[in-house]
């Protein structure tokens, strides 16, 4: 599976520990994350990432482009709900692909915790399905 994993400054940490957490998993697939996001986690576990330019530089808009061409299956994306960012519509836009793509996307910890534990259970070979 092709999974996207992008995070603002203030949730970096968080998601850097959930790569961490979850390498066992995330290991066996395409992983693909934004450029700091990708550089800090790629660093922290030493996992093979694809990196697309930072968010505000385009990256959202990146990973939205494989999210309509049917190669993204994933979408973690923790986002700071308190602080102003200044791509908010490469954002929005990002989570509306998502929606019309029926992509699952978790935008807090919690959510995204859930959707890897499902991913470990095999929950998701509907997707599997689909891209054959």
């Amino acid at each position: 599976m092709n999974i996207a994993l992008i995070a603002h400054d203030r949730k970096k940490d968080i998601i850097i520990n959930f790569a961490i957490a979850y390498k066992h998993i995330l290991e066996e697939h395409r992983i693909v994350a934004t450029g700091t996001t990708g550089k800090l986690i790629q660093g922290a576990t030493g996992l093979s990432i694809h990196r697309v330019q930072s968010g505000p530089l385009g990256g959202d808009q990146q990973i939205g482009a494989e999210i309509a061409n049917n190669n993204m299956d994933l979408v973690i994306f923790l986002r700071d709900p308190l602080t102003a960012q200044p791509h908010e519509p490469d954002i929005l836009a990002l989570l509306r692909l998502c929606d019309v793509y029926k992509i699952p996307v978790a935008t807090n910890i919690a959510t995204a915790e859930i959707l890897i534990r499902a991913m470990e259970k095999g929950e998701f070979h509907w997707r599997e399905i689909i891209n054959k």
